[in-house]
């Protein structure tokens, strides 16, 4: 028997939703059906654009029976309240990264997904395909030995020291944008390690303002035994070059583009041991439509969580990134 196409609305017509609705052409279970926003004419012009069938305000999405999923794609502080509300109006809900800025919030929504019973899915494109799993098969033991350290860090030169990335009032700074990635591998590596990720052991963090947020940004973070070394800017370019190290075969595993595109997923990772040196190469996916996909997979089978990107790493993101923001912003 077939499945039937999951018919998505995005909510927030800005860049991210485009670049998923890109990314949902290449889904095999879901097609965009409507668009929602806080104004309707901007709505149906993103809906025009790109082939929506319905448009309208959020309330006018969300009343709809003919929409079944909801990206919720727009500024970090506004997330909480359109997924609550979309759970509460019974859509499946694939929410922006971070889920929201407060680890209060991120609960509040989970709470409201195990009410509902509908699935959430905190969209870490990084999640999926081959290259996410090969990290984790290496993390969860074997030929290299025991992980015990990443490095990774996520940054770039906005150019200008305005807008979003730099308002406060919306959850600006480089922490919540794009620390959220570093944050989140490690925490996937940590848990394939076997090792605890709801206790994180806080050994540094170092940060500079700008404009009031967060523009740079590092932390050193113990969970159990794996040590992650992260680090995070909007004002300065920093090297997409990941790092692992393990224990028992004296191993280092570089990773030269973690974080792939919006369009195409991470493939190569290149394993050293001494002065041997081997490159793998591992086939590619649509990061957004793989995370699109794996929603749609959920809610077809009555899950609440998609075991790519569980609540419970949800969870410890949203704690660690609750702190480490803190912490930068009390300087």
């Amino acid at each position: 028997m077939t499945q039937a196409k999951t018919r998505w609305a995005v909510l927030g017509p800005g860049q991210i939703s485009r670049d998923f609705v890109v990314g949902l052409r290449a889904s095999e279970h879901g097609m965009l059906h409507a668009v929602g926003s806080s104004s309707a004419e901007r709505a149906s012009a993103f809906a025009t654009e790109h082939g929506a069938a319905a448009s309208g305000t959020y309330d006018d999405i969300l009343a709809r029976d003919d929409v079944d999923a909801v990206y919720v794609g727009t500024v970090h502080t506004a997330h909480a309240d359109l997924a609550i509300r979309a759970l509460e109006a019974g859509k499946a809900v694939l929410c922006e990264k971070p889920a929201s800025p407060t680890l209060d919030e991120v609960e509040r929504m989970l709470e409201a997904a195990q009410r509902a019973q509908r699935p959430f899915l905190e969209a870490f494109k990084t999640r999926f395909g081959p290259f996410a799993d090969a990290l984790r098969e290496l993390a969860a033991g074997g030929e290299l030995g025991a992980l015990h350290r990443f490095e990774g860090a996520f940054g770039f030169d906005a150019g200008t020291r305005e807008g979003r990335l730099f308002d406060p009032a919306v959850g600006g700074g480089a922490i919540l944008d794009v620390g959220c990635y570093p944050l989140a591998l490690a925490i996937d590596l940590a848990a394939a390690a076997g090792q605890p990720i709801d206790a994180p052991e806080y050994r540094s963090f170092q940060a500079e303002l700008v404009n009031g947020v967060d523009g740079w940004a590092t932390a050193e973070i113990g969970f159990g035994s794996v040590t992650a070394q992260m680090a995070t800017a909007v004002v300065e370019d920093l090297s997409d070059l990941a790092l692992l190290r393990f224990d028992g075969a004296d191993a280092d595993v570089l990773l030269p583009n973690v974080w792939g595109s919006r369009t195409e997923s991470p493939s190569t990772l290149i394993i050293r041991r001494g002065a041997d040196e081997r490159v793998v190469e591992v086939p590619t996916v649509q990061p957004m439509a793989a995370e699109a996909d794996a929603l749609s997979l959920a809610l077809a089978e009555g899950r609440l969580e998609v075991p790519q990107m569980p609540w419970s790493h949800t969870r410890a993101a949203a704690r660690v990134l609750t702190d480490w923001r803190a912490a930068a912003l009390a300087g």
